[in-house]
């Protein structure tokens, strides 16, 4: 992976929402091993918000994109980095940041917990 800024003498690095360089590892095989830009959404190291939070995720991910940063394919499986949807909003049409998966799971168990009220003792 390399990325789009450098500088000299000094070994790039990227962080959520950056644009990179990559080849693909996992998807079609006529889009395989090939250089293309592609968008961080996800990443195992964790970074420091301005609000103090750190953050991180379970795995690394990327998506394709075009140089204008648009998507090459159609959805994202998983949650995507607040930094990124707020970077590229073509890229978080139709995904989940990860606040919103946290409100989900939060609002199907007080779902259960309604329904079926004997639950609550």
């Amino acid at each position: 992976m390399k990325g789009i800024k450098g500088r000299l003498n000094r070994l790039l690095s990227a962080c959520v929402g950056d644009m990179v360089m990559a080849t693909v590892k996992k998807g079609k095989p006529d889009l395989r091993k090939k250089v293309m830009p592609a968008v961080i959404v996800r990443q195992r190291k964790p970074w420091r918000r301005k609000d103090g939070v750190f953050m991180y995720f379970e795995d690394n991910a990327g998506v394709s994109v075009n140089p204008k940063g648009e998507m090459k394919g159609s959805a994202i499986t998983g949650p995507i980095g607040k930094e990124c949807a707020d970077l590229w909003p073509r890229i978080a049409i139709g995904t989940k940041i990860e606040g919103e998966v946290k409100k989900e799971i939060i609002k199907a168990i007080v779902g259960i917990l309604l329904t079926h009220p004997g639950h609550l003792n």
